[in-house]
């Protein structure tokens, strides 16, 4: 049994929300769930991310996939068909440079598939440690893979926001795709960098391992960002996985 709940937030400092998040059944009943932070100028962002997410949920409706290798191709195709998309309209005035980040995952049984571009996560949490699924697609987390900076200095440093893959981008994307295995008490959390530039992963097992339901922690998340400054959009997907009794 899955358990999602889904909760996006302004912040504190930002004027307009560009995260977008939604999840999506297709014909034979397996879920998806996409969230994406936009970028750009005036309203870009909010269109990129909303756009990326609705057009792939909405083709998501129409597929009858069952097995997982056909979910993979699937996103690999209908991902970069996407990032082309969001590019032309980017070489509008209108529309000049918008872009987003996007994490799209597919649940088959036990099995979660994620396709990850740019710097929202995935992370799993259990036995009581959170372990991220995914590898920022930022100018820090290059250098810090290159040891020219530490995790510490990444955390406050003046570029921390420069990603280097996005949808929108004139390159074909460079797609991360992962598959994890769920055991029963796990769970997955999917949030925009709003969460995690403002909260550490401490916080967020002892808020996610808390007596409270799904909805109620997703809630506390997002509220726990905005008390240490919500400085950016928050937007948060749990998910808790249960094996059902037979």
């Amino acid at each position: 049994m899955m358990e999602i709940s889904l909760l996006t937030d302004i912040g504190k400092r930002r004027s307009n929300n560009q995260d977008f998040a939604d999840q999506y059944v297709n014909q034979n009943g397996h879920v998806l769930v996409i969230l994406a932070d936009g970028m750009g100028g005036h309203r870009a962002g909010n269109i990129a991310s909303e756009m990326t997410v609705t057009d792939l949920g909405n083709q998501w409706k129409a597929t009858d996939f069952t097995d997982i290798n056909q979910m993979r191709d699937w996103m690999l195709v209908a991902i970069e068909a996407e990032n082309q998309k969001i590019h032309e309209l980017g070489t509008s005035e209108e529309y000049h440079g918008m872009g987003t980040t996007i994490e799209v995952l597919a649940f088959v049984g036990n099995a979660v598939l994620f396709a990850h571009v740019g710097d929202s996560r995935i992370g799993l949490i259990r036995d009581g440690q959170y372990k991220q699924l995914t590898s920022d697609h930022s100018l820090v987390n290059e250098l810090v893979k290159a040891g020219q900076l530490t995790e510490e200095e990444a955390a406050v440093h003046p570029q921390k926001n420069i990603i280097t893959q996005s949808i929108g981008q004139a390159s074909p994307v460079e797609i991360d795709l992962g598959i994890q295995h769920l055991q029963d008490g796990d769970y997955l959390l999917v949030n925009s960098d709003g969460l995690s530039n403002m909260i550490s992963s401490q916080t967020i097992c002892d808020i996610v391992l808390s007596d409270k339901t799904v909805a109620a922690k997703t809630q506390e998340l997002v509220a726990a960002a905005n008390d240490a400054g919500g400085q950016d959009n928050i937007t948060v997907i749990l998910v808790a996985y249960s094996e059902e009794d037979n």
